[in-house]
This record gives C-alpha cells, sequence and structure tokens, in this order.
C-alpha cells in the first residue's frame, strides 16, 4: 500500500510540474504573439482545453483508469466539447470565446474540486487542487459575466486563468515534493 502510494505521489508530482510548464509556456507564447496574430490567438485558445483533455486521460489512466476516476473522466469529456466549442467560438468573436471558456472554467473547476477531494484520502496534500478548483468555478461566472459586457475580450483576458492554473499546478507539486522529502526524511 504505501508503495502504491509512493508511486501515486510521484505521479502526481511529475504530471503537476508538466502541467504548470505547459501553462506557463502559453502564456510566455500569448504574452509574446497571441494578441498581434489572430490565428496564433486561436490556436492557443483551442489548445488549452484540448491539453486540458489529454492531460486529465492520461492521468485518469494513470491512477486507475476512467471508472475508476469518474471526475476525470467526466473532465475529460467537458473539456473535449469544450474544445469544440472554443473552435466554432473562434469563427465568431472574442465575447463567444470568453463565454465559452467561462463555462468550461465553472465545470472544471467543480470536477478539479471533487477529483482533489477523492484523491485526499490517498495521497493527502490536495488542499491546494481543491482551492485551485473553488477558484476556478468563481472565475468562470466572472468570465461569463466580462462576455456580457461591452469591452471587447482578448486573449489577455484569459491568460490569467491559465496563470492561476500554473500557479496552483506548481504549488501543488512543489508540495507533494516537500511532503515526500519529510517523509522519506522520517523513514531513515
Amino acid at each position: 500500500m504505501q508503495t502504491q502510494s509512493l508511486t501515486s505521489t510521484s505521479w502526481l508530482r511529475a504530471y503537476y510540474f508538466t502541467r504548470a510548464l505547459f501553462s506557463i509556456l502559453w502564456i510566455v507564447v500569448a504574452i509574446l504573439a497571441g494578441a498581434g496574430h489572430a490565428l496564433l490567438a486561436s490556436v492557443l485558445l483551442i489548445t488549452y482545453p484540448a491539453w486540458d483533455a489529454l492531460a486529465n486521460l492520461v492521468d485518469a489512466r494513470s491512477n486507475g483508469g476512467m471508472k475508476a476516476n469518474p471526475t476525470q473522466a467526466l473532465n475529460v469529456f467537458v473539456s473535449t466539447l469544450t474544445t469544440l466549442a472554443v473552435v466554432f467560438a473562434v469563427t465568431k468573436d472574442m465575447y463567444a470565446v470568453l463565454a465559452v471558456f467561462g463555462v468550461w472554467a465553472t465545470l472544471s473547476g467543480i470536477l478539479q474540486l471533487s477529483t482533489g477531494v477523492r484523491r485526499w484520502r490517498s495521497v493527502g496534500a490536495q488542499w491546494v487542487m481543491i482551492l485551485s478548483g473553488g477558484q476556478s468555478a468563481l472565475v468562470g461566472a466572472v468570465m461569463i459575466k466580462q462576455a456580457l459586457g461591452t469591452v471587447k475580450p482578448t486573449i489577455f483576458d484569459i491568460a490569467p486563468y491559465v496563470g492561476f492554473g500554473a500557479f496552483y499546478f506548481l504549488l501543488s507539486a512543489i508540495w507533494l515534493s516537500v511532503a515526500a522529502y519529510r517523509k522519506q526524511a522520517m523513514n531513515r
């Protein structure tokens, strides 16, 4: 049982670091080129929920499969559907894109929060993911409200959401690393 917990913790650390790195790179590209290049901005906007779907799929499969991880299985579906909705929305306008991201942030935040609560029992140190999921759900509501506003949104209205995701994934990875180090030190 302890070996399985160490494997799960090791997997989650790598997973969280990878998610953080991807998000940081996404933000850098968005800042450097996204606003001035509509096609690149569209690609970035489509890529982010697609990446989330893929990441949740890989994580669920690496931790017992889709049946054992129903919130992640649902998140894969929601993120895939969101990717398709963003493909359509980028052909309309950024108001539509922001609305789609808002709905997605709310739904995926609730699912992330649920996954964090479930994992807390087996892995621990999931308070950051729970907090992140809750904040994502709230930010989603704000995005929906902004999408109904008069100020035209840009990719820079999505970048802070991605940035907070990067922060929470990085903090989770560090938190799990510190917890694993402490556990090793106590077992010596």
